[in-house]
């Protein structure tokens, strides 16, 4: 299967340096017994498209017993997404959604005006020897949707598009790229997928985006023949054709982006707006803790405990 013919095989040589616009060494931080590397927001980059917020978690390996247990906790402003490579996820939501994510499914949760959700590990997986390695990351909604009701929307593997191709594989996790779609609900430009590359093999980035972006999970690839290492993220120059070869133990990539959004947005804690009064109305309702009656509610069956405000 041909599935982009118009780029030149030799392209990653042709490409210049100057084509990559800001290489991200995402920040490590220790939350006990695991580790988060975190890329987005960057100093030097807050976005990426609509991407906003790209944390890669793990690879962490739990005892018998032990999981992850990230308490209910609002958003405003954005879409997360869960996607994870190992371990699994136990959802639940302020909309009712109630789901148990594995590897190569999607969770996508649109936040709106307010939502509050949960994620721990399952008790089936707590049941032995656990692992936890995934992308956590969001994406800011557009302007007239900031405000929408929120939603959840889970998609099995089986429903991603896929695409195999002479040591190319790409799972198409969210919007459009080589000619497939993926079936989340989307409200601004975008693609992001899954990639593995066997060693040598190239990838031809998508063409029909604005922003375009790189992290490298595992591996290395080559670009104008300069070679890039795990846990870093490169965003490229719209508007350059870009071909990147994986190097000689293949790789394993996150790629990203879409459209620029049409104006900046602020982000404090989980949340994210286009004006400062947003996000402080959202702090106000949730340190009130007025559950069900304003914008916030807990989880069904996960109402003991929340994350408080930060000070």
């Amino acid at each position: 299967m041909s599935w982009n013919p118009a780029i030149d095989p030799a392209c990653p040589d042709e490409v210049g340096l100057d084509a990559i616009e800001t290489l991200i060494v995402p920040r490590a931080r220790d939350l006990g017994g695991f580790e988060v590397r975190r890329a987005l927001p960057a100093p030097s980059r807050q976005m990426v498209g609509p991407f906003i917020f790209f944390d890669q978690a793990g690879p962490a390996e739990l005892l018998t017993g032990q999981g992850i247990d990230v308490r209910p906790h609002p958003h405003i402003g954005l879409g997360t997404v869960t996607y994870l490579y190992r371990g699994d996820f136990h959802h639940r939501d302020s909309t009712g959604a109630d789901q148990i994510i594995r590897p190569g499914e999607l969770n996508w949760m649109v936040a709106g005006r307010g939502v509050t959700h949960s994620e721990r590990t399952s008790a089936a997986a707590r049941g032995g020897p656990n692992s936890l390695f995934g992308i956590q990351t969001w994406l800011a909604l557009p302007d007239g949707r900031e405000d929408m009701a929120p939603f959840f929307e889970h998609h099995g593997k089986e429903a991603l598009p896929t695409i195999e191709d002479r040591g190319v594989s790409v799972r198409l996790i969210l919007g459009d790229a080589y000619g497939q779609k993926a079936p989340a609900t989307m409200f601004s430009e975008t693609f992001y997928a899954d990639v593995t590359l066997e060693a040598g093999c190239r990838l031809p980035m998508p063409d029909n985006h604005e922003d375009r972006g790189i992290y490298i999970l595992e591996g290395s690839i080559a670009v104008a023949g300069q070679e890039y290492e795990a846990a870093q993220m490169m965003v490229f120059r719209p508007g350059d054709r870009i071909t990147v070869a994986a190097g000689g133990r293949g790789a394993r990539l996150m790629i990203l982006g879409g459209a620029t959004l049409g104006g900046p947005r602020y982000i404090w804690w989980n949340f994210v707006a286009s004006s400062k009064d947003r996000i402080e109305q959202a702090k106000a309702e949730w340190r009130a803790q007025d559950w069900g009656r304003g914008r916030f509610d807990l989880p069904i069956d996960d109402r003991d405990e929340h994350i408080p405000l930060p000070d």
